[in-house]
């Protein structure tokens, strides 16, 4: 049996495609330290994952790391989620991580994918419900503590920016046991009061155990089922949590939200002053244009010749009463009459000589057909033999006692052949 040679190309593919169709291998959860870390330009990590007794090659790509919540290093330890497959070009099998949290907050960590995914299915985070915020909010809602930083900094950004713009504090604690009931209590009564036009909900910055009243799954529904826009504005612009996701509007920082949710009135003022600008130069073009207009109305002969109209009117009138007598059926008949007649004259005129043209052709023709007829050749004494219905051409189709029959030009001779002379000459 000849053994089957494959490239190096194939068996490569080959187990990739195994590997790849593992069910086994396709969500994996590893917990590791990094060793060998190397960030490349394009913003991909690669090192290896090792404990104590193996190691594994990694890369974790750039698309995956928008959502990393530590900076990876050289001996980190991990808890990282991802799956196994075969890098073609060089045949070596590698992990491609995924998801990647620091050892000793995995439990959080794993507890905020777990609900984040299970929301996400849901459908909370999906674009199409996310609303748009009021462009001139009159009453903004601040759902945060009302001793901490984050809300004296955006109770500051919008009088500096937009004073005239009224604030409503809503109370809530943001860090402990009672912080997730009390931060969806506050949402439900900013709106059962319906007072805001638009609410920030959030807090400054922290370890993720201090944010994480924002990753509870009852404040984040009290935020999506909010019929008040909602701004997400938690902790530091690296920080996520499941409120940024879920919310209409995710800033990055306290200070971020307020610098959104109004305009600089300054710049708002310039504005006006600019459209005000924009507005009369409008309105003097819109006016010399009239001006213009007018002016030209005024010289026009319409105004100028006013029975230059009636006139022109009169002659289209004439024009068309003149097309209209052409086309009128009276006139129609008359002119279909006169071709009548016309016709008519030529027929008669015409018809006799056809008439006699064919006269001639079919005497002419009769008399050659006449000198073909085999009757008139058989008045000078000719006749035509018989025998069984079939012309004999020739004695040599006669036998003696034959009954023949001879057509004569005035009618037949039934015959009996006694004897037969054959010409000598005529035979074949």
């Amino acid at each position: 049996m000849n053994p089957k040679y494959v490239t190096v190309t194939a068996l490569n593919r080959y187990l990739k495609h195994m590997i790849d169709n593992d069910s086994n291998l396709q969500n994996i959860y590893l917990k590791a330290e990094i060793s060998n870390f190397k960030r490349h330009s394009r913003g991909h990590l690669y090192f290896t994952l090792k404990d104590d007794r193996s190691q594994i090659s990694a890369v974790m790509f750039a698309s995956q790391q928008s959502e990393l919540l530590f900076e990876p290093k050289e001996g980190s330890k991990v808890l990282v989620e991802g799956y196994v497959s075969v890098y073609e070009v060089q045949g070596a099998y590698q992990f491609y991580v995924m998801k990647m949290s620091e050892d000793g907050i995995g439990d959080l960590y794993q507890k905020f994918l777990l609900l984040k995914d299970k929301l996400q299915r849901e459908g909370l985070f999906d674009e199409k419900h996310k609303r748009p915020l009021p462009p001139y909010p009159q009453t903004i809602g601040v759902i945060t503590s009302p001793t901490g930083a984050a809300v004296r900094d955006i109770i500051h950004i919008i009088n500096r920016r937009f004073p005239r713009v009224r604030i409503i504090v809503y109370p809530a604690l943001v860090q402990g046991d009672g912080a997730k009931g009390s931060l969806q209590e506050q949402i439900e009564k900013a709106n059962a009061q319906a007072l805001a036009d638009v609410l920030i909900v959030g807090r400054g910055g922290g370890s993720i155990e201090d944010l994480w009243a924002f990753n509870e799954e009852i404040v984040a529904r009290a935020i999506y089922h909010s019929r008040i826009p909602v701004i997400s504005a938690v902790g530091h612009e690296t920080d996520m949590t499941i409120s940024d996701y879920v919310s209409d509007l995710r800033a990055p920082t306290p200070s971020a939200a307020a610098e959104i949710v109004v305009r600089d009135q300054k710049e708002l003022a310039d504005l006006l002053k600019e459209r005000k600008k924009q507005l009369v130069s409008a309105m003097v073009s819109q006016t010399q244009k009239k001006r213009h207009e007018c002016v030209r109305l005024e010289q026009s002969s319409v105004l100028v010749r006013p029975m230059q109209l009636v006139e022109n009117a009169d002659l289209k009138v004439e024009h068309l009463q003149k097309r209209l007598l052409l086309v009128h059926p009276k006139k129609l008949l008359e002119r279909h009459r006169e071709h009548l007649e016309i016709y008519h004259h030529q027929l008669r005129r015409v018809f006799p000589q056809i008439l006699n043209r064919y006269h001639n052709q079919f005497q002419t023709l009769t008399e050659k057909l006449e000198l073909v007829n085999p009757l008139h050749i058989m008045r000078k004494g000719y006749s035509i033999v018989h025998k069984n219905s079939q012309v004999v051409p020739s004695v040599q189709s006669l036998d003696v006692d034959d009954q023949i029959q001879i057509l004569m030009h005035d009618g037949r001779v039934d015959c009996k052949v006694e004897s037969i002379r054959k010409d000598e000459n005529n035979e074949s």
